[in-house]
């Protein structure tokens, strides 16, 4: 079927709205309608060169529509509300014990380009165009293995939905499921992005004692406080670090780092407490470190956290019900754009001036 999507032709260059053939979806796939898709910081990494391959449709923080369902997918109906996540084989032993986002396919599922059985779904003029994480949301439909699919309640708007995919799962994750943090005990998070505010509304429902929220921007800072953080942080203005052991009594239990400035990295490393735990969600670079000083003599724990250690299929109704009861607002760090806005998304998410954008796709929803 032909359908309208955002493609990246190459490194650097803007979205251009197109048409391009999408297959219709095999036995364990399904046929979507996207209503809204978020903007995330990794599909400003793939149109830097680093991610599928160009040409590419980009997006995967999708939400829409069933229209259609293939013939091995049973749990999914036609009409169903879904939000897409990211995709996993289902059948590693990671799979299998509950970790599907350390999938031992993850870079080849979600970066490789293909479908799961090495195929491409989209073409244009006769070109393969690479599928992103399993979906490539960014787009009037996508087709979508069933294990990218999660079933939502249709009394929420499904266009606020598609950030629940990655970006605040990962935040909201990274706490409720990485961490798993004692009531009570503190918390720094580094960056007061999508990503960092998620983890703060998260640390708040769990009842953290001290919720620690560094950035640069003020009106973030702001927007961390409203949403539960007892302390906020201007790193431009304190030492970081001596601010936090004054507030906690000589460091945090935990922390979050969402930034992967290696400054940064350093200081979520120092202003841990004995024993503390920092787990890195920011895509960095090089850090030097004392292993010795840093790490070992104080028994600290610097771990990588992908995906928030979430299962989508249960995470994210979690985090509706959570959005429902009042504590888990989102919709705060959201703002929409129309689809043929898509690049001024991209950019206003680079500057700052947008949290998370959400692009509209079927208007009439």
């Amino acid at each position: 079927m032909k359908i309208q999507a955002a493609v990246s032709h190459g490194v650097g260059e803007q979205l251009k709205i197109e048409e391009v053939e999408l297959a219709e979806p095999g036995a364990d796939e399904v046929l979507i309608k996207i209503v809204a898709t978020g903007v995330c910081h990794t599909d400003a990494e793939s149109i830097n060169g680093r991610g599928a391959p160009f040409p590419a449709v980009l997006g995967h923080e999708g939400a829409g529509i069933v229209e259609k369902v293939g013939s091995g997918v049973t749990s999914i109906q036609s009409g169903d509300h879904v939000v897409l996540s990211y995709a996993y084989c289902g059948e590693c032993g990671q799979c299998l014990t509950g970790h599907q986002n350390l999938c031992e396919r993850t870079v080849e599922l979600n970066f490789g380009g293909k479908s799961r059985d090495g195929s491409n779904r989209i073409h244009q003029h006769d070109q393969s165009v690479s599928t992103f994480f399993g979906q490539s949301s960014f787009a009037t439909y996508s087709v979508a293995n069933k294990n990218n699919i999660v079933k939502v309640d249709k009394d929420v708007d499904l266009a606020l939905l598609g950030p629940l995919g990655c970006g605040i799962q990962t935040g909201s994750g990274t706490v409720f499921n990485t961490l798993s943090p004692e009531p009570g005990t503190s918390i720094a998070i580094y960056g007061g992005g999508a990503v960092g505010l998620s983890a703060v509304m998260a640390a708040k429902i769990i009842g953290l004692k001290n919720i620690i929220v560094i950035d640069l921007h003020q009106n973030r800072l702001d927007l961390a406080m409203e949403l539960g953080a007892t302390h906020a942080l201007n790193g431009k203005e304190v030492d970081v670090v001596e601010e936090i052991k004054k507030i906690t009594g000589g460091g945090v239990h935990y922390a979050i780092e969402t930034t992967g400035a290696t400054p940064v990295i350093i200081q979520s490393i120092h202003a841990l407490r004995v024993s503390g735990t920092v787990a890195i969600v920011g895509m960095g670079g090089n850090v030097q470190l004392n292993f010795t000083n840093d790490i070992l003599m104080e028994g600290k724990k610097v771990m990588g956290a992908v995906q928030g250690d979430s299962v989508p299929q249960l995470h994210i109704p979690k985090l509706i019900q959570y959005y429902k009861e009042g504590k888990f607002p989102f919709d705060k760090l959201v703002k929409f754009y129309d689809f043929e806005d898509i690049n001024t998304a991209f950019e206003e998410s680079k500057t700052g001036v947008t949290l998370k954008p959400v692009v509209r796709i079927a208007k009439s929803i």
